[in-house]
């Protein structure tokens, strides 16, 4: 179990707070409107609540990889899954592919604009025939002189709309499968860069979502990610960050539905009793509370291991695999102590539920994590 952190604590407080003052008044119309404001942002970033764990020297606070999750962990326990994902996406899925493979001066460019929330970052791997694939994109970007040549497009990519900058996979050689794959840092403002519309989902329908297009952008040659050919190399380094940031989230996530459950069911009458003196209601909450301490547990000892430089790709699957079906499993379980008004968009467990269908999807499906994982056993 990790080691109690009072300045972690103290942090946590300050961002409840911050959740009741700017996020819990208009996160209802928000969901409504498809959309979180662009201003939002810059309040995170005001506020010191974006990629917190980069270095003081590029704006941040260089405090552990802990407080960044503990971040998307109560945005998803408080039923801000949208936000939760959508800080993930910034400051623990793109951000951390700058700090560790970019070169100083693009670090020096963007990092502190990420960190005030100038700039919101997002990492654009899917296309619409390419999901868990990600050997077979189609996108292109062929260097001609000083810069790159860029053609293609992506699909369901988080923080889309809001994007000011991309993490692109493409391919740089088009012959090649996995050794042509390289990584661009790509501003979305560039001429011939395109934005699609907004996309509409079951879930998260306040996390903007995005189809991305790209016609002849020239793309500065400095701003390729490290080396040209080592993209797909790259993407399996960071990967275990990406989905241990999905299993703070089913943990979060977790956690709120037991929250709201637990006073539902002391609250709601029914045969002249509240409902949370039956047998079965105590028993699925037992069961939901069992199913916590175990994601609680695998996710605490992955975190460990991160943070000491050995959580392996295969772990890392796991952890997923496992959060995401248990989130999926807990929210379901409860909304059923519900009854009808479990189904109510205005109950928020309804919420809890939608928000968590993705969670299996994105990060790769949980079907390839069983697969990474059967490799890692027993080879291919």
């Amino acid at each position: 179990m990790l080691a109690y952190d009072a300045d972690l604590e103290l942090f946590r407080d300050n961002f409840k707070r911050f959740m009741n003052e700017h996020i819990a008044p208009d996160y209802a119309a928000w969901e409504r409107d498809g959309i979180m404001p662009r201003e939002i942002w810059s309040r995170l970033g005001e506020n010191g609540f974006l990629c917190v764990d980069v270095p003081e020297a590029y704006g941040g606070y260089g405090v552990a990889v802990e407080y960044s999750l503990m971040l998307i962990e109560e945005s998803a326990r408080a039923g801000f899954a949208a936000l939760s994902t959508a800080i993930s996406c910034h400051s623990d899925i793109a951000a951390p592919y700058i700090l560790h493979i970019a070169n100083e001066a693009q670090k020096q460019y963007w990092l502190p604009k990420m960190v005030t929330g100038e700039v919101v970052g997002a990492i654009g791997m899917t296309e619409p025939g390419a999901g868990s694939d990600l050997q077979a994109m189609r996108s292109s970007a062929i260097l001609q002189g000083d810069h790159y040549l860029l053609n293609g497009s992506k699909t369901f990519i988080s923080n889309g709309q809001h994007a000011d900058l991309v993490v692109l996979a493409v391919k740089t050689d088009p012959q090649a499968r996995a050794k042509g794959v390289s990584l661009l840092l790509v501003d979305t403002h560039l001429d011939g860069f395109k934005k699609g519309t907004n996309l509409d989902k079951i879930g998260l329908h306040s996390q903007d979502t995005s189809e991305l297009f790209y016609d002849n952008v020239k793309v500065p040659a400095d701003q390729l990610l490290g080396q040209a050919g080592q993209g797909f190399a790259y993407l399996m380094q960071e990967l275990p960050r990406e989905r241990t940031a999905i299993a703070a989230t089913a943990l979060g996530a977790i956690r709120g539905a037991i929250d709201i459950t637990k006073h539902y069911v002391q609250e709601r009458q029914a045969f002249g009793q509240a409902i949370g003196q039956f047998q079965n209601t105590r028993f699925v909450l037992a069961q939901a509370k069992i199913d916590e301490l175990a994601t609680a547990a695998f996710y605490e000892r992955n975190l460990t291991l991160y943070k000491q430089d050995k959580l392996d790709v295969e772990t890392a699957a796991a952890l997923k695999a496992f959060s995401s079906d248990m989130q999926m499993k807990v929210a379901d379980s409860l909304l059923q102590l519900f009854g009808g008004y479990g189904y109510m968009t205005e109950y928020p467990i309804s919420r809890f539920f939608t928000d968590a269908r993705i969670q299996r999807i994105y990060g790769g499906t949980n079907e390839i994590m069983k697969e990474i994982v059967a490799r890692g056993m027993i080879g291919r």
